[in-house]
């Protein structure tokens, strides 16, 4: 049978390989007249995901997040320390703006890393995009450990603080992106939330540690050398943790595999010959940047959505609220780590209970829960704070992220299935980095200007609860995606039992549409339906399942193994 998988035609194996992922199956049965049936899914179609490949994947994602909100959270508590390092303008509050720009300049940056990474991750493959992301931001932050000071070099170190940040920026601009992608892909479809929201224990665990090590730092350096030394190299010795834990980070992403997901895409990208201008728009092309936007607009539009409200609570938790604390309560840097560190772990603990629920009740289900929240608990969070008390601001800061939880338990899992395996890592690139860009990074600023504004220390309340409410709207227009393949990509389970028990039921599940998944239509049966469609590229019908009963019911008494198999 030329041209087809050897698998095709003999007896199934239960469950794909634990190597490469099995290319795009090729059906090419005649219609013979009648309406085309949904293509057969066999057993060998079907991934199944052993439990030591499952934590060698999320390990080595798993760690990059956590370098990068380490060194977020070494940089914010650290901001008024670089401040007299890095600038002397002979303004003190000009020196911290200065300072706090090194944030920005790296929020800038990040969705120009989107643009570039996001659809190389789809062209050559996540791993190899994950691997350099890493690389360049463990050596990015470290190098900042070593750079000369102002007292060294002048204004020119200001310039080379600010360059670090834009490499740090551009590898964030698409780590999360291509992470949350590699492990949604990996993930089983009955289990994704839940292993997915590992991805973003990480990033508050990395930021809990960055900022757990700028005290811990402090203390030392202050007990054993005096209170001067932090400020005369102590300050360098957070930032050179980056190295060993970038070397534990490259070592893991360098041993994670390829996705199958991806490897099936490629696999049919290869025997169709690449993507015409005419298919541009089906659903295995890959596409560039304004492919995605022409194609996938209302996709990116939710997706932003959600992202603005999951990153603003989460920045106004983590980096804004010490400087609130500092501004409102006179609280000093060293107790304001202490009031955050205890809810981001507290934070750590909720996000996996977020994202197996998610797994139960729906994505939906848990994003309504997390908008709901938003716009009902902000204002008595802020309130509770405002009570003064040291026990009092560490339950607002419990509640302030119990909704941080329910938005980002489910994000790494639903955001990648909102878009097709050929284009999910720039899409996921492109809404992600620009709404964090424009809306989690500008948090703490604008909160406190609406705070100097208005006089009024409730607006980043306010604020928040306006996120939570254009989440809440998004949601409304988003497909479930709990218990269902990515889309254009093969189911995932757990063990092969399962892939038998799914193959032998799949005209009963409704979550089941083989249309969307890699198999490739020889060129007659797909001109056919697509002629009968008049949707060009679209493939094979979701609703074909209802047009046809099973031929082995029909009086053939084929198999459906024997029949592509004949057919081909």
């Amino acid at each position: 049978m030329p041209g087809a998988d050897p698998s095709v035609g003999a007896d199934p194996q239960p469950g794909p390989q634990s190597g490469p992922a099995r290319g795009p199956r090729r059906t090419g049965r005649k219609l013979l007249g009648r309406k085309p049936k949904q293509p057969r899914l066999e057993v060998d179609d079907v991934l199944v995901v052993k439990g030591s490949k499952m934590r060698t994947a999320i390990g080595g994602t798993v760690v990059g997040n956590v370098m990068e909100w380490f060194d977020f959270g070494v940089y914010g508590y650290m901001a008024i320390m670089l401040s007299q390092l890095f600038f002397d303008t002979g303004s003190e509050s000009l020196d911290q703006i200065l300072s706090l720009l090194g944030f920005a300049v790296s929020f800038l940056v990040r969705p120009f890393g989107g643009l570039v990474l996001g659809p190389l991750g789809d062209k050559i493959g996540r791993q190899k995009v994950l691997f350099f992301t890493m690389a360049m931001m463990a050596l990015a932050t470290a190098l900042i450990g070593v750079l000369p000071t102002i007292s060294d070099i002048g204004v020119w170190a200001a310039f080379l603080l600010y360059a670090l940040k834009l490499v740090q920026g551009f590898s964030t601009g698409g780590e999360y992106a291509g992470a949350t992608t590699y492990v949604s892909e990996y993930a089983p479809d009955k289990k994704r939330g839940f292993y997915a929201s590992t991805l973003d224990v990480g990033s508050y665990f990395g930021f809990a540690l960055g900022a757990g090590a700028v005290a811990l730092t402090h203390l030392i350096t202050s007990a054993v050398w005096g209170p001067d030394a932090m400020l005369a190299w102590g300050w360098r010795v957070p930032f050179l943790i980056a190295i060993p834990l970038g070397a534990i980070a490259i070592w893991f992403r360098a041993r994670i595999p390829e996705t199958p997901a991806f490897e099936a895409t490629e696999a049919e990208q290869q025997a169709e010959g690449g993507a015409s201008a005419e298919d541009a728009g089906s659903l295995h092309a890959r596409k560039g940047p304004i492919g995605i936007v022409r194609y996938h607009w209302r996709e990116l539009l939710i997706a932003i959505a959600i992202v603005a409200a999951t990153n603003a609570t989460g920045y106004a938790l983590t980096s804004y609220m010490p400087t609130y604390l500092g501004t409102q309560f006179g609280y000093n840097e060293m107790t304001s780590a202490a009031t955050t560190i205890p809810a981001l772990l507290i934070l750590c603990v909720m996000i996996p209970i977020a994202g197996r629920a998610s797994d139960r009740f729906g994505r939906r289900a848990v994003y309504f829960a997390g908008a709901a929240a938003s716009v009902v608990l902000m204002l008595p969070a802020f309130w509770l704070m405002h009570q003064s008390s040291f026990l009092e601001i560490q339950v607002a800061m419990v509640i302030v992220a119990l909704p941080v939880a329910l938005f980002v338990g489910p994000s790494a899992a639903a955001l990648p299935a909102l878009f097709p395996t050929a284009a999910r890592y720039g899409a996921m690139g492109i809404a992600y980095n620009i709404s964090v860009s424009l809306f989690g990074g500008t948090t703490p600023v604008i909160s406190q200007t609406l705070i100097e504004w208005t006089g009024n220390s409730y607006m980043p309340a306010l604020w928040l609860m306006l996120f939570g409410l254009i989440a809440g709207i998004a949601v409304f227009f988003m497909s479930e995606s709990a218990k269902r393949p990515l889309l254009g990509s093969f189911p995932s389970v757990e063990s092969e039992e399962e892939a038998r028990d799914l193959v032998a039921h799949q005209d009963e599940n409704p979550l089941l549409n083989t249309s969307e998944m890699p198999i490739v239509v020889d060129p007659e049966m797909e001109a056919e339906i697509e002629a009968a469609m008049d949707v060009p590229g679209a493939g094979l019908p979701s609703d074909a399942d209802a047009q046809l009963e099973d031929e082995g019911r029909d009086g053939s008494g084929a198999s459906g193994a024997d029949r592509v198999g004949a057919g081909s």
